[in-house]
């Protein structure tokens, strides 16, 4: 006779089988191997993937030009830490789109990228080159030029910036506001939610009072509040959502062990002379931990949502940051043009990522329940 499988060799196999929450965990966990490495994985590596190129805006997916790179002479290399931190590094060339270049009386004529039929020209001293009509590569290398042929493969945005670089980005944001909002709702949410449930007496009414307070405010008018008093920015909005999603956490977790603090092994483990500390994090925290990521999940999908919209009013990530709220912002009054999708992809990517996470969340729900297993 085989042995009973473990319970959560069981839940795993339970989620393997359910495939939309499998395909929600894949689709969660590819975003942030984008996220994560997003400054290298961005077609335009510059710092929050800001380079901007009015000659060439709300140009259509595939759109292709040449152009002309002039090399910086004083560019200071940054190390690959640093170019993750930066979201980004700095560049080492100006670009320019062009639609032809010639030497002609040393000097390196540049006629840049238009629509129209008048196009500017730069010039650049070529001395000692001959005139050429198609200058070679080495030609222009000893002047600090190259030439590539850029393809921006979802177009580009109002500001010339190429969008599919924006939006990997972005989902540096939404990724990390997801993970420091849970971990911080986290950190007070199960502190609280135990002592309160493990306790009780005196200490659940006070924390029991105060989780009620705090779950009577509105979400999105607290944000904002801690928002403005404290600023606005990358870190302000982070701390923010965290601080309010906390209530929920020590509502589940103040039930959880309302429920295990009177089983056996509890009791035990107090006759035995462990302390409160060792009870509530060895011994009942592990038996609540289900509902406790279930609910994670579900923070994770709601701090996306809320970050979009506060970046959306503007006070969430500030501009040249790149969040996906603010490219709806910056685009939403293309919405009835062709150009409509510059703000309906950072939408599709929101409402595709906090599905993932609701059908993630669902299935550990249905894979972690004992009935249903």
């Amino acid at each position: 006779m085989k042995p009973a499988p473990h319970p959560r060799a069981l839940a795993f196999r339970t989620f393997l089988k359910n495939k939309t929450a499998l395909a929600g965990a894949i689709y969660i966990l590819s975003f942030v191997f984008i996220a994560f490495f997003a400054p290298f994985l961005q077609p335009d590596p510059s710092i929050d993937a800001n380079a901007q190129e009015l000659l060439i805006s709300k140009k259509h997916p595939g759109f292709q030009v040449q152009t002309l790179l002039l090399e910086h002479k004083d560019f200071e290399a940054q190390n690959a830490v640093e170019t993750w931190f930066k979201g980004g590094r700095n560049l080492e060339q100006s670009a320019y789109p062009v639609d032809d270049y010639f030497i002609k009386n040393g000097v390196l004529y540049a006629v840049l990228f238009s629509e129209d039929f008048a196009a500017d020209t730069l010039q650049f001293p070529a001395p000692g080159l001959a005139n050429s009509p198609a200058p070679s590569e080495e030609s222009l290398q000893t002047l600090g030029f190259s030439v590539e042929q850029r393809t921006y493969y979802l177009g580009t945005d109002k500001y010339g910036r190429d969008l599919l670089s924006r939006l990997i980005a972005g989902s540096r944001i939404s990724i990390s506001v997801g993970f420091v909002a849970v971990l911080i709702s986290l950190l007070l949410g199960l502190t609280l939610g135990a002592f309160a449930g493990y306790f009780g007496g005196r200490i659940d009414q006070l924390i029991t009072w105060f989780i009620n307070v705090m779950w009577s405010v509105p979400t999105l008018l607290m944000v904002i509040a801690i928002t403005l008093a404290f600023g606005k920015g990358f870190w302000q909005v982070f701390i923010a959502i965290g601080l309010t999603m906390w209530v929920e956490v020590a509502r589940v977790v103040r039930g959880q062990f309302i429920g295990l603090r009177k089983l056996e092994y509890v009791e035990a483990s107090r006759a035995l002379g462990f302390s409160n500390a060792r009870v509530i994090f060895k011994h009942i925290l592990p038996n609540a931990i289900a509902p406790i990521i279930v609910i994670s999940a579900a923070n994770f999908a709601a701090a996306i949502l809320v970050e979009a919209g506060l970046s959306f009013l503007g006070i969430g990530a500030q501009i040249p940051t790149p969040s996906w709220g603010n490219m709806i912002k910056e685009h939403y009054a293309l919405i009835t043009t062709d150009l409509a999708y510059l703000a309906i992809l950072p939408g599709a990517l929101i409402m595709l990522l906090v599905l993932a996470f609701m059908l993630f969340g669902n299935g550990l729900r249905d894979a972690l329940d004992v009935k249903s297993t």
